[in-house]
């Protein structure tokens, strides 16, 4: 069966737009969005798309930012690999699976819904966490709490001291993400 999530967020202070269609079949899940915000007091649109496997593994991410030559595309295996469009082999994203673009607060159901924790369990993961509009590709420590199965999480970065509870819907995607995001309107069909 086939479906298809749109959904819309503001940044916290209400000056930044997104939108997103989330796209789910029997094999693959694929997420395209723009984003429109204030990155450090600069305004920056970005475009990106996640493509995930049936099990929420991602495989493929692109991204640009409008009005910038550069665009970038990563290419997973689902266990951990990662390489660039050319097919170079990116090791230092070695064991990373799920994917973090820090503009959106979609990237956090990636591991909500592979992981699939149950109330009061964790998991400490690495993500290849990308930094736009400066195209940085980084491994990131992270960690998940369940607080309450698809409903409350606690993100945890492990090489920082930023924890936020987040509050996600039966979908697992962030309903509010304190100080950050809040969602503005949802439609399935």
């Amino acid at each position: 069966m086939e479906r298809t999530i749109v959904a819309r967020w503001q940044d916290w202070t209400g000056t930044g737009l997104q939108h997103l269609v989330l796209r789910q079949s029997p094999e693959e899940i694929v997420a395209e969005a723009m984003v429109v915000g204030i990155d450090e007091g600069t305004p920056v649109a970005a475009r990106f798309r996640i493509c995930c496997d049936e099990k929420w593994r991602t495989r493929r991410v692109e991204a640009e930012v409008i009005g910038d030559q550069r665009s970038l595309t990563l290419i997973g295996d689902g266990e951990g690999r990662w390489q660039d469009a050319a097919g170079n082999a990116l090791p230092q994203l070695d064991g990373a699976i799920d994917v973090d673009l820090p503009l959106t607060p979609f990237t956090n159901t990636l591991p909500i819904r592979r992981l699939g924790l149950h109330a009061g369990q964790s998991a400490d993961l690495k993500v290849v966490y990308i930094l736009l509009p400066a195209f940085e590709v980084l491994a990131d420590p992270q960690r998940y709490v369940c607080l309450e199965l698809l409903r409350r999480y606690r993100y945890e970065s492990l090489d920082s001291d930023f924890v936020r509870e987040i509050e996600v819907d039966g979908e697992g995607l962030v309903v509010t993400y304190p100080d950050l995001f809040r969602r503005v309107a949802l439609t399935a069909s």
